[in-house]
C-alpha cells in the first residue's frame, strides 16, 4: 500500500487509515448506533493484515469505548505489524457519562491523555490532536494558545510523539503555531464538502502541515451503498439521520451524485466509495484519508481505494456533477 509523508512528523503512513469514530457505537450525541465490539477488532486486525498502518480514535467516540477497543485489538496485532495510534483531547464529559463540553484548560487536556494512554494500553502516543479549538463559532473566545502549550509540553514529556489539531482553520493554524510547531491537521473533507481548498489547504501545503483528511465519503452517504430504506432504518441515535446532507432537499440531489460515482468509478472497476476517497487523495496538500470502517469487509472493500489514482478526465466530470455546483466551497461546507 503506497505512503506518504506526514508532515514534519516524519512519520509514513498508508494513504488510507482505519477511522475508530464508528466503533464507538451508539448511546451518545454523536454516536453511530450499536456495535459488536468483537466485529470492530476483526476489522481492525483486516486493516493491520492488509498494511493499514494507522488508526485514528478519540476519547469522545463511544465515551472511551472506541479508544478500549482500539487497545483491546492492539494486544491481538503481533509487535511487527502493530498501527501507529493517532486520537485527540479537548472533548469531556463528567464521570459515568453525560453532556460532552469542551475544554483548553492545560489540566484537563493532561488528564484526557493519561486517561487515553491508560484506555489504548500504549507508553506513547503517537499523534496526539485538538479535537476542536472551540465548541462554539466564536472566534477566540477558547485558550488555543494555553492548550496547544499544553500539548507542546506532553511531547516534550514523552506521553506523545507528535502533536496536531482537527478542525481548525487558519486563524486557529497562525495561533497554534505561535506557540509550537503544528504537525499535522484532521480537517473534513468530501466532494461534498470543499472549503478547505480555498485557504486551509494552500497554507498547509506552503507550512509542511500533514494533511488527514475524515469523512471522505461524507459519513457513507458517498459509499454507493446507502440507500433511502437504508437511511430510515438507520438507528434513532445515528447522528447522520440529523444531518443536512442526509435530508431533503440534499438527499434526492446527493443519491443522483453517487450514480454518477458509480458511473465513473465501474470504468475501473471500482466502487463509489473508492472513487470518492480516491479523489480527495489528488489534492497535492493530502497526505491520507481516514476511512470509518466497522466490518472487515468493510475494509476489504475500500483500503483499495489508497492505490486508486483517478484520471484528471475523470475526476472533472465528477466535479461537473457535484450537487450545487461549486456551492460546497462557496457556502462554507
Amino acid at each position: 500500500m503506497q505512503k506518504k509523508r506526514l508532515g514534519r512528523t516524519g512519520l509514513e503512513i498508508t494513504r488510507v487509515g482505519f477511522g475508530a469514530w464508528a466503533v464507538g457505537g451508539g448511546g451518545y450525541a454523536f454516536g453511530w448506533g450499536p456495535q459488536d465490539d468483537n466485529e470492530s477488532i476483526a476489522a481492525i486486525e483486516k486493516a493491520a493484515d492488509l498494511g493499514v498502518n494507522w488508526i485514528d480514535t478519540a476519547p469522545v467516540y463511544g465515551l472511551g469505548r472506541s479508544e478500549e477497543v482500539v487497545g483491546r485489538a492492539l494486544k491481538r496485532i503481533p509487535a511487527g505489524m502493530r498501527p501507529y495510534v493517532f486520537t485527540k483531547c479537548s472533548l469531556v464529559w463528567p464521570e459515568g457519562g453525560g453532556e460532552v463540553a469542551h475544554s483548553l484548560e492545560p489540566a484537563s487536556i493532561k488528564r484526557e491523555c493519561e486517561a487515553s494512554l491508560r484506555r489504548l494500553g500504549v507508553e506513547a502516543i503517537d499523534l496526539y490532536q485538538v479535537h476542536w479549538p472551540r465548541w462554539t463559532n466564536v472566534a477566540g473566545t477558547d485558550p488555543i494558545e494555553e492548550g496547544w502549550g499544553a500539548l507542546a509540553e506532553l511531547k516534550r514529556e514523552g506521553k506523545v510523539r507528535h502533536i496536531g489539531v482537527s478542525n481548525f482553520g487558519v486563524d486557529d493554524l497562525e495561533r497554534a503555531n505561535r506557540v509550537a510547531p503544528v504537525e499535522s491537521l484532521q480537517p473534513p473533507y468530501s466532494l461534498l464538502r470543499r472549503k478547505i481548498e480555498a485557504e486551509v489547504l494552500p497554507y498547509c501545503l506552503a507550512h509542511d502541515i500533514g494533511v488527514i483528511v475524515y469523512s471522505p465519503m461524507q459519513a457513507g452517504l458517498l459509499s454507493g451503498k446507502m440507500t433511502r430504506e437504508r437511511l430510515a432504518a438507520l438507528p434513532e441515535d445515528d447522528w447522520r439521520k440529523r444531518t443536512k446532507e442526509y435530508q431533503e432537499p440534499n438527499l434526492s440531489a446527493n443519491l443522483a451524485f453517487v450514480e454518477v460515482l458509480r458511473t465513473v468509478a465501474a470504468r475501473h472497476g471500482r466502487t463509489p466509495g473508492e472513487a470518492a476517497i480516491a479523489w480527495t487523495l489528488r489534492h497535492p496538500a493530502v497526505t491520507a484519508a481516514i476511512v470509518g470502517f466497522r466490518r472487515p469487509a468493510q475494509v476489504a472493500e475500500l483500503v483499495t481505494a489508497a492505490d486508486f489514482q483517478l484520471p484528471d478526465s475523470d475526476a472533472a466530470e465528477i466535479e461537473r456533477a457535484i450537487p450545487g455546483g461549486d456551492a460546497s466551497i462557496k457556502a462554507g461546507n
